[in-house]
């Protein structure tokens, strides 16, 4: 089992780099490998609406010249899609921005390719705004028909300078658990309903 995990902050080392590096922690320890693209600060063009991806239904975006299609191509081969941006004026940053416009698009034009995929949003935030953050990020799920499993709270880590988040006790707690619940979800999709009782409840 494979997860992508893609950072929409600039910040190389910054709140949302950790926790997203907490979540990655708890899937690898239960055996499923991951892969992080940092989108935040690349040069992407948004969704141009041209509906090319429903003319052409190869699984690609027509605009070329950036990372998006390799980053298309990577959800469309992982069995779980991570998204996590920090909170831009009460809003995902731009980038990450685009790669929800132009992925969705494709998968909806391609027979819906993320369908029973598993997704996870992951926000950093200073003090407001990130509820607008974490519904933005899970309309890209819902739409394209993916399974979401859920943590302890909200998946929201607080703060603001590089290392802040690290003091949010209960963010962190968060991630980790949330971590431990999506890698008993693709368990649990991966192995159907005669997975070993293990893996239908309580520890993954």
């Amino acid at each position: 089992m494979h997860v992508v995990v893609f950072n929409g902050s600039p910040r190389k080392n910054g709140n949302t780099s950790i926790l997203l590096g907490t979540v990655r922690r708890e899937l690898e320890a239960a055996g499923v490998t991951t892969e992080e693209f940092r989108v935040g600060g690349k040069a992407v063009r948004g969704c141009i609406a041209c509906m090319k991806c429903f003319e052409k239904q190869d699984g690609q975006c027509i605009q070329t010249g950036d990372p998006m299609n390799e980053w298309i191509a990577a959800m469309h081969k992982a069995d779980g899609v991570i998204l996590g941006s920090p909170t831009y004026f009460a809003n995902v940053s731009t980038e990450m921005k685009a790669l929800i416009d132009r992925a969705g698009m494709v998968s909806i034009a391609n027979g819906g390719a993320l369908r029973m995929k598993v997704g996870a949003p992951v926000v950093a935030v200073r003090r407001g705004g990130a509820q607008q953050v974490y519904n933005g990020l899970m309309a890209f799920f819902g739409i394209a028909e993916m399974v979401v499993p859920c943590s302890s709270y909200w998946n929201v880590g607080i703060g603001l300078a590089p290392g802040d988040v690290n003091g949010d006790e209960e963010g962190i707690r968060t991630m980790v658990n949330l971590g431990r619940n999506m890698a008993h979800v693709l368990k649990c999709l991966k192995n159907g309903p005669d997975a070993p009782a293990s893996l239908k409840g309580g520890e993954v």
